[in-house]
């Protein structure tokens, strides 16, 4: 792969995000209505490929519903309020209120409040009971010590999810944890990440993740590359680790891992293109905190935000626009790609003649950086 000269002493490869690249339409369309945006993971099969962030802007018990109901794949984020407040109404909106300037240390004091094991077993059997498929989300940081509760109260899938997820994590203060023996432990499917390489997500794969979640840093609430200077362009990354899900399938004899893109997607164009890199589905969060019926208010932030030590996100404002069901599937409001996002999808897919998602991951693309205002 071609590098580029950054100086006399470092080399770099070029990187490409999801702006830097578009669909190339084929000799063959089809009928929109005739196109199949399914996914299936494990055991659980979903309607749309798509998974809602664990992140309190995003997914509350509530929305989890409302979402799993819609064809989602919700995650509720089993470190945010819902595990750390019987009601976190009056959090949530005080956070919706907060003067910019003062929201990251507020949000610090906020998240401050301990989490609590029964709580993670009131919010999970709040989904069980709603018969919408239940998946929570911890940090690779807190899965030893909460994993059990989350199991004991009938998880169906389980994420391990961070800014980045290594299959090797060095410490020399205390026991990292055992990605693989964990994986190999549990009975459910896991899904791991984040990753943003080809040799790191390998190696998520091999420890038995049934899913890669693909990206660093790269998301709306994200400023990562400000704090941290570290980014992954989003159509390089997501092509990368399908490539790696290739390969592993031929070393495994058959094992298919999910990539899931997570950063990046915040408009239709954006999902169309990361399926056409490679990915299976993609995880959605600032995209789908626009709703009117979302948690967040019209805000939007995730655990990076109200990190004790070094925050590497912040709240931000998108307004409320749509609800959740307009948003999915519409009808569009605007012409910016934030509403009817499956529609989009769907006629993507149409226009360039493939029939379901697996499929479309072979579509030309091309460099085509966008220029526009």
């Amino acid at each position: 792969m071609t590098e580029i000269e950054i100086g006399r002493g470092k080399r770099g490869r070029r990187a490409y995000s999801f702006d830097d690249i578009a669909v190339v339409p084929s000799r063959r369309t089809r009928d929109p209505e005739e196109v199949s945006v399914s996914w299936q993971i494990d055991a659980y099969h979903f309607d749309i490929p798509v998974m809602a962030a664990p992140m309190d802007s995003v997914v509350s018990p509530e929305s989890a519903i409302a979402l799993g109901k819609l064809g989602v794949l919700p995650v509720l984020d089993l470190e945010g309020l819902w595990t750390r407040y019987e009601d976190p109404t009056t959090q949530l909106a005080e956070i919706a209120s907060l003067d910019p300037g003062a929201a990251t240390s507020r949000m610090q004091q906020i998240y401050a409040e301990p989490i609590k094991p029964e709580l993670i077993t009131e919010r999970l059997h709040q989904l069980r009971e709603a018969g919408v498929t239940v998946a929570g989300a911890l940090s690779p940081q807190r899965t030893q010590q909460h994993w059990k509760s989350v199991v004991d109260a009938g998880v169906d899938l389980f994420v391990i999810r961070g800014t980045t997820v290594s299959a090797e994590h060095v410490s020399g203060r205390a026991e990292p944890l055992n990605l693989k023996r964990f994986i190999y432990e549990l009975d459910v499917p896991v899904i791991v990440g984040g990753a943003a390489s080809y040799t790191a997500a390998l190696h998520l794969m091999r420890t038995g993740a049934a899913g890669v979640l693909v990206g660093f840093g790269g998301g709306a609430a994200h400023t990562t590359r400000t704090t941290l200077g570290i980014h992954a362009p989003m159509a390089s990354a997501v092509a990368d680790v399908a490539a790696a899900r290739r390969d592993y399938l031929d070393e495994s004899g058959g094992r298919y891992v999910h990539v899931i893109a997570d950063g990046g997607v915040g408009t239709s164009g954006d999902i169309v293109k990361a399926v056409a890199c490679g990915a299976d589905a993609v995880m959605l969060g600032a995209a789908l905190a626009r709703a009117s019926d979302a948690p967040g208010a019209g805000y939007h932030w995730g655990p990076e935000a109200h990190h004790p030590e070094l925050p590497r996100g912040e709240r931000i404002e998108l307004g409320a626009h749509a609800s959740l069901e307009e948003i999915l599937f519409g009808p569009g409001r605007q012409a910016d790609g934030t509403t009817n996002i499956i529609g989009a999808l769907r006629r993507a897919m149409a226009t360039t003649g493939y029939s379901d998602v697996k499929e479309f991951q072979r579509v030309e693309v091309v460099v085509s950086p966008y220029l526009g205002a």
